[in-house]
C-alpha cells in the first residue's frame, strides 16, 4: 500500500480518488506517522443467493416473541 502525506492527498485527492475506485489502497501521513487508509468501499451489491442466506440465518436466531408483524405496524399506526 503506498504512503502519501496528507499535504499531497489534499493537493492530489481527485487524482487519488480515480485511482482508489479503481482498486488502490493508500495510507495517508502526517509527519510520517499513519493516521488514515484510503480505499475502496465493499461492494454495494451482494449476491442474491447470499443476501437470502444471510436472512435465513438471521430468522434463525431472531423471533417477534409470538408477536405477529401485522399487529406492531397497527401499533405504529396509533
Amino acid at each position: 500500500m503506498e504512503e502519501i502525506g496528507a499535504y499531497e492527498a489534499k493537493a492530489q485527492f481527485s487524482e487519488l480518488l480515480r485511482r482508489v475506485e479503481k482498486g488502490e489502497r493508500f495510507v495517508i501521513t502526517r509527519h510520517g506517522v499513519p493516521v488514515a487508509v484510503l480505499g475502496p468501499v465493499s461492494p454495494r451489491h451482494r449476491d442474491v443467493r447470499e443476501v437470502i442466506r444471510a436472512l435465513k440465518e438471521f430468522r434463525k436466531k431472531h423471533t417477534l416473541g409470538g408477536l405477529k408483524i401485522k399487529d406492531l405496524i397497527e401499533e405504529g399506526r396509533m
